[in-house]
């Protein structure tokens, strides 16, 4: 499947105590780049999550954000320690039975009692623990958001690629006709410039007139780079570097047409695949 470098993803972990954000953001690289910006209890992490991200990215510039919100204490309902007040119950009987004229515990005395308050305090294994499953929760929607990315690529370029084989199916069946203007105008020309005493000459340099006009292997090049193009485009991987090297060959192929042209058809043809390979290159520039 064609993939694009280009995508978003959020996802929010909801803990006991605290909320986990992360945010994955990706854009055109040449290579895979990774940033982080991590809270301070994630920043351990770091060498764990770009094993992750590699795992699944091949290219692309990456921004991975995490971020913890923690609670306020007053929206906290942590309750009472069961195993504290049980054993404050034990003890106390037990010294009142001791010490009859003992006061009780107060409620006070009791809330203020180390352990008595239950801490909401999450560990630092279950934050990572949590960090971790968000981002592989995440990098899988990352992955969905540059994959319907890449297939709207995928599209635009081969709506492009059969635009530009058209032209060249057009030209295809003008060829033998443009060549034999050409071989009779340069004729003409030879003939008004040597005479007839220079018919050898003539002859020869209308063969090689012909011969540097001749575009049939350009042509051939061109469809048999289309081929290649369509074909790794349904190849699954970062298939974007091939993509780029095929958009240059294109590039190239019809330069040389275009510094051959004899005719005007041939001249609108250059032009014309210029433009859409143009078009193809800008796109495939988004593939990873």
């Amino acid at each position: 499947m064609t993939t694009s470098m280009t995508g978003f993803a959020a996802h929010s972990l909801n803990l006991d105590h605290a909320s986990v954000n992360i945010d994955l953001r990706s854009v055109n690289q040449r290579y895979l780049e990774l940033h982080f910006r991590l809270a301070d209890e994630f920043r351990a992490l770091e060498p764990q999550l770009r094993e992750l991200i590699q795992q699944r990215l091949a290219r692309g510039k990456v921004e991975c954000r995490i971020g913890l919100a923690m609670l306020s204490a007053a929206s906290l309902d942590n309750g009472l320690n069961p195993d504290i007040l049980e054993r404050l119950a034990h003890w106390q009987a037990d010294v009142l039975q001791r010490l009859p004229g003992s006061p009780p515990l107060s409620v006070n005395e009791i809330l203020r009692w180390p352990g008595a308050m239950q801490s909401g305090a999450l560990s630092q294994e279950a934050l990572n623990e949590a960090a971790l499953a968000g981002i592989r929760a995440t990098l899988d929607e990352l992955v969905e958001s540059r994959q319907r990315e890449g297939a709207k690529l995928k599209q635009h370029i081969l709506d492009r690629l059969a635009a530009a084989e058209a032209q060249v199916a057009g030209l295809q069946p003008l060829l033998p006709t443009l060549a034999a203007a050409q071989r009779d105008k340069l004729a003409e020309r030879l003939r008004d410039a040597l005479g007839e005493a220079g018919h050898e000459r003539l002859a020869q340099e209308v063969a090689l007139a012909a011969q540097k006009a001749d575009i049939d292997e350009e042509l051939s090049r061109l469809a048999t780079h289309f081929s290649e193009v369509r074909r790794v485009l349904n190849q699954t991987g970062a298939v974007g570097k091939r993509l780029d090297f095929l958009m240059q060959e294109l590039h190239r192929e019809a330069n040389t047409l275009g510094s051959k042209s004899v005719a005007v058809e041939t001249s609108r043809v250059s032009l014309e695949l210029k433009v859409l390979i143009e078009q193809m290159r800008e796109q495939v520039q988004n593939i990873e």
